[in-house]
């Protein structure tokens, strides 16, 4: 399965952002999906997931009640949408996917996208 993200860039604190990911060449509900972060030094960690079928999904501490995961199965698109975002939030989001694994799906990675977040 190819993942591309989007949707990446400079935003002020407090403001929201919305990423997105293009899921193309394998069966689309087949796969459980996922975000994760790294940031300058850190290792990658994981920000959310979503099931196969869209019905479960999770969240890091950190992030939870103010990000959202979805996902569109008529377009093969997975979303992420981020609101009051803080400079703690800049990083390399990546999109990742399992066909396993719902909890931590990064059996697969893409190239990821910048977020920035300035105070």
């Amino acid at each position: 399965v190819k993942l591309e993200e989007s949707g990446g860039g400079l935003v002020q604190a407090g403001g929201s952002l919305t990423l997105s990911c293009s899921v193309s060449g394998d069966s689309f509900s087949d796969y459980a999906m996922g975000w994760y972060r790294q940031s300058p030094g850190e290792n990658r960690n994981f920000v959310s997931a979503i099931s196969w079928d869209g019905l479960h999904t999770h969240y890091a501490d950190s992030v939870k009640g103010r990000f959202t995961i979805s996902r569109d199965s008529a377009t093969r698109m997975i979303y992420l949408q981020m609101n009051t975002l803080e400079p703690e939030d800049t990083a390399v989001y990546y999109c990742t996917a399992s066909k396993t694994d719902y909890t931590t799906p990064d059996d697969c990675w893409g190239q990821g996208t910048q977020v920035t977040v300035s105070a």
